[in-house]
């Protein structure tokens, strides 16, 4: 198993839920590493959480897959050592 997938099942073991921008960066980084750069249009204003989720992965535009997948594994075990 490489260490992305098991940042993915570690990160469901967490006994407390995240903050929002450590959900976000979570999000954006699972993103870019699983579907590259951000691709759609961005939400409408009222649909906030959605365009909070669109504005983070687009922020990564540009990184590359294994950057991600790193950015996303050192976010996980950043989070194991403070919520478990």
């Amino acid at each position: 198993m490489s260490a992305f997938a098991q940042a993915q099942l570690d990160v469901k073991t967490l006994t407390q839920r995240p903050s929002n921008d450590d959900m976000l960066a979570l999000y954006a980084h699972f993103k870019q590493a699983s579907s590259g750069d951000v691709s759609g249009s961005r939400p409408g204003m009222f649909d906030m959480i959605n365009r909070a989720k669109y504005d983070a992965w687009a922020a990564l535009k540009g990184m590359s897959q294994a950057a991600a997948e790193q950015a996303y594994i050192d976010r996980v075990n950043a989070l194991l050592k403070t919520h478990k």
